[in-house]
C-alpha cells in the first residue's frame, strides 16, 4: 500500500480507536505510526492495542511503527476544599508541602523539587496558564506568592515553571515501570517527556539500550537552550507544542517550531510536529481553515511527520481526521512552491562517503528523472541520509531488519519493505527492480538510483551508487 505523499502521519490510539476494525481503518486512511499514550490507560489497554497493530500489520503486509509516549514528571497542585477555590488577582497565596486540603489562603504543592528551584520573581502557571502566580518569598518547604491572574484553582491541576530547570529526571517511577513494559512489548520508539538537558537523554539511553529508538519531546524552554546537543543525542525529535505553548508566549511558538525543525533537518534527525493540529475535529467532521494551514506549515517546513492526539484517541471523527490530514499533506506537496521552500535552507553535505553517495543519488535522480531511489540498509542510517536530501522522487527502503522497517515508518519519503538481503550486485539490481515495480513505484523501462554497501550484509558500509534500468 503506497502513500501518495512524503510526510508521515502519527495517530494516537485511545478509547475511540481500540478495535481491530478502527485501527485498520486508521491505517488505510493514512496513519503510518501509532502512538500509545502512557499518560492514560492501563498496561492491559496498551498490550491489547499493540497486539492489534501487529495483527493489522500482518494483514496489510506493511511495516507499522509503534511509539510509546512516556508521561514524564507531571507537577500538580494537591486537593482543595470543594474541588475548587477562587483566587483574586492581587491577593497573597501560600503553596507548601503540607498535605492538608487547601482553601482560599493556601494549597498543597507536593513537590519539594519545585521549592528547591524557585526564587522570588519566579512565575508559576497553573491549569495550562489560566492562573498565574509570582513568587514573593520561598523556602525549601513553602512559597508565598502573589496572584497575577486570578480564577478558579481546581484539584490536581498541572503546574508549569517557565524558565526554571528542575532537579528531576524525565523518568519517574511510573515511567520506569511503563518503559520496562513498553520495551517488553517491542515498541519501536520511546518518546521522552519534559526533557530539560542532555543528561536526561544519557540516562534514558542507558535504560533503553538498543531495544528501541528515542524521540525527544521539546516542551520545556530549557531544552531550547541546549537544542543542538539534544538533537545530536536523539534518534528523532517531537515539537510538543502543548506544554511548550504554556511555558512560552504563544506568539513565539511558530518561530521556535521552525527553529527545531530546521535544526533536525540539518542533522538528518526525523522531526514530528504535534499538538492541536486538527483540534476542532475532536467534535467536528471538518477542520478549521487555520488548522489546515497549521498542518501545511509543518509540511512546508520539511517536518518528517505530523501528529494527531485527542483527534484520534478520543474524538468523534478519527478516520476523518487522518483522511483530511492526508489530503492536506498531499495538496501541500504538489504545490509548485513546495520544493523551493523546503530546499531554501538545506545544509551542507557531511564529509563522509555515505553522505556523498546519498547526495549524489538525489542529484542523479533529479537529472535523469529516476522513478525512485532504492536504499539497501540494515540499520536505517542510509535511509536517514537519503531523506535528509528531500529528493524529488520516492525513497524505497529495502531492509532485512523488521525493526528497522518499523522505525523508519516515521521518516519523510521512506517506503519500507522487509525483505531478505542480497549477496551480489546483479541480485541487488534484480531485487530492487522487481520490488519497485511490485510496490507501484516504477514500470519497465524506468531508471532507478540504487545505493548499497559493499561488502554486502555489512552495516554502515554505504559506498555504492548504481543507476539501473528496469528491463524485466
Amino acid at each position: 500500500m503506497r502513500r501518495s505523499r512524503k510526510a508521515k502521519i502519527v495517530a494516537t490510539l485511545g478509547p475511540a480507536t481500540s478495535t481491530k476494525e478502527t485501527i485498520r481503518d486508521l491505517f488505510v486512511a493514512g496513519a503510518d505510526v501509532f502512538r500509545l499514550n502512557f499518560s492514560h490507560g492501563s498496561h492491559d489497554d496498551h498490550q491489547a492495542r499493540y497486539d492489534t497493530i501487529r495483527e493489522v500489520e500482518r494483514e496489510v503486509e506493511r511495516p507499522i511503527g509503534v511509539l510509546a509516549d512516556m508521561q514524564g514528571p507531571k507537577l500538580r497542585i494537591g486537593t482543595v476544599k470543594d474541588g475548587s477555590v477562587e483566587l483574586e488577582a492581587g491577593q497573597t497565596y501560600r503553596l507548601d508541602l503540607d498535605p492538608q486540603i487547601g482553601d482560599e489562603t493556601r494549597a498543597p504543592l507536593p513537590h519539594p523539587e519545585i521549592f528547591a528551584a524557585i526564587s522570588p520573581g519566579t512565575a508559576l502557571l497553573i491549569d495550562d496558564g489560566k492562573l498565574r502566580l509570582e513568587v514573593a518569598e520561598s523556602t525549601p518547604d513553602y512559597a508565598i506568592t502573589k496572584v497575577v491572574t486570578g480564577g478558579p484553582l481546581r484539584d490536581r491541576k498541572g503546574v508549569n515553571l517557565p524558565g526554571v530547570i528542575l532537579p528531576i529526571s524525565p523518568l519517574t517511577d511510573k515511567d520506569r515501570k511503563d518503559l520496562d513494559f513498553a520495551l517488553d512489548l517491542g515498541v519501536d520508539w520511546v518518546a521522552l517527556s519534559f526533557v530539560q538537558r542532555p543528561e536526561d537523554l544519557t540516562e534514558a539511553r542507558r535504560l533503553i539500550g538498543d531495544r528501541a529508538t528515542i524521540m525527544t519531546k521539546i516542551e520545556k524552554p530549557a531544552a531550547l537552550d541546549c537544542l543542538p546537543q539534544l538533537v545530536a543525542l536523539s534518534d528523532a525529535v517531537m515539537v510538543a507544542r502543548g506544554d511548550l505553548g504554556v511555558e512560552m508566549p504563544p506568539e513565539s511558538i511558530p518561530g521556535r517550531q521552525k527553529q527545531i525543525v530546521h535544526a533536525c533537518r540539518l542533522s538528518g534527525v526525523p522531526v514530528v510536529v504535534a499538538t492541536q493540529m486538527l483540534e476542532s475535529m475532536i467534535a467536528a467532521p471538518a477542520p478549521t481553515r487555520a488548522e489546515a494551514s497549521d498542518v501545511a506549515t509543518a509540511v512546508y517546513d520539511g517536518a518528517d511527520a505530523v501528529m494527531l492526539s485527542a483527534e484520534t484517541a478520543a474524538g468523534q471523527y478519527p478516520n476523518e481526521a487522518v483522511a483530511i490530514m492526508d489530503r492536506i499533506i498531499q495538496s501541500t506537496e504538489i504545490d509548485p512552491s513546495y520544493r523551493g521552500i523546503i530546499h531554501a535552507r538545506d545544509g551542507e553535505t557531511e564529509a563522509t562517503g555515505a553522505d556523498a553517495i546519498s547526495t549524489a543519488a538525489a542529484q542523479v535522480s533529479a537529472t535523469i528523472s529516476t522513478a525512485a531511489i532504492v536504499n539497501y540498509t540494515m540499520s536505517g542510517s542510509t535511509a536517514l541520509r537519503a531523506a535528509r536530501q528531500r529528493p524529488n522522487v520516492p525513497i524505497l527502503v529495502l531492509t532485512n531488519e523488521i525493526r528497522t522497517a518499523r522505525r523508519l515508518a516515521v521518516l519523510w519519503g521512506a517506503h519500507c519493505v522487509h525483505t531478505e538481503d542480497v549477496s551480489n550486485t546483479q541480485e541487488m539490481v534484480d531485487k530492487a527492480s522487481r520490488i519497485a515495480v511490485r510496490e507501484g513505484f516504477a514500470n519497465l523501462g524506468d531508471n532507478l538510483a540504487i545505493t548499497a554497501g559493499v561488502p554486502f550484509r555489512t552495516p554502515g558500509t554505504t559506498n555504492m551508487l548504481r543507476i539501473a534500468k528496469i528491463e524485466q
